[in-house]
């Protein structure tokens, strides 16, 4: 009788402690004192832009704003082309953040971009992106662009497709590019969705099948610019951190 009230007791002592458990979670736009001491740096946190500014301009423009702790932008404002650049450049990189797009929405993480107004007028002049977009589904239609190869969420835009792992609309994403000495890595919601080598002859061959083969000097640069892009639709952006490799 001993054991057996004995054993009872210990079992209700161990459910009670597993009960109790708090599962810990890293508030948004923070490092962690680990990813401190490896080297991120935050881009956004949460409650400045000053590591922003528009594309070609000094000052951030019109359009955007923080809302719920993330970069936004409210498609309803009927504008376009104010697109965003970080301040710094950055050559091999790893770079986390987490988005989310309104319906039918489109928009785009924009990397190794030259930021010169004369020679590239706009941020995908230069630059490659990795898409944004509301890909729709089989019963709703979504961006247009979400029936084209290589143009859905998560592609290298208009150059390479990747493994679909977009969470349904409404849902936030994580994605994360890795830039290492020509190797080129995409990820999304911890899915390795695309891997490609850069600057050799079949990536030059990619480019000169695309809409950008008479965009002299894209997709040549090694160190460049991040750019979040302004398609005239609401999108959200936060916990955007890098790392230089």
């Amino acid at each position: 009788m001993y054991k057996i009230i004995s054993l009872t007791l210990i079992t209700v002592i161990l459910h009670s402690s597993s009960s109790c458990q708090v599962s810990v979670t890293t508030a948004d736009n923070t490092l962690t004192n680990k990813e401190k001491n490896n080297g991120w740096e935050l881009l956004f946190d949460g409650k400045s832009m000053d590591k922003w500014h528009t594309y070609g301009k000094s000052t951030m423009e019109s359009g955007w704003a923080i809302q719920d702790n993330a970069l936004y932008l409210d498609g309803a404002k009927q504008h376009t082309g104010n697109n965003i650049i970080t301040n710094a450049e950055y050559a091999n990189f790893d770079l986390k953040l987490d988005w989310k797009i309104s319906e039918k929405g489109n928009s785009g993480i924009i990397f190794y971009v030259k930021e010169d107004t004369v020679l590239f007028p706009e941020n995908y002049n230069s630059g490659m992106e990795m898409q944004v977009l509301d890909n729709g589904t089989p019963t709703r239609p979504g961006h247009p662009d979400g029936k084209l190869y290589s143009h859905r969420a998560g592609d290298l835009y208009d150059l390479l497709a990747a493994k679909e792992a977009v969470n349904p609309l409404g849902k936030w994403n994580h994605a994360e590019i890795v830039s290492a000495n020509g190797k080129l890595d995409f990820y999304l919601n911890g899915v390795h969705t695309l891997t490609t080598k850069m600057w050799n002859d079949n990536w030059r061959k990619m480019i000169a099948v695309s809409k950008f083969k008479d965009m002299k000097g894209f997709g040549t640069f090694k160190q460049g610019k991040i750019s979040l892009q302004d398609h005239g639709n609401t999108v959200w952006f936060k916990n955007i951190k890098i790392k230089k490799l």
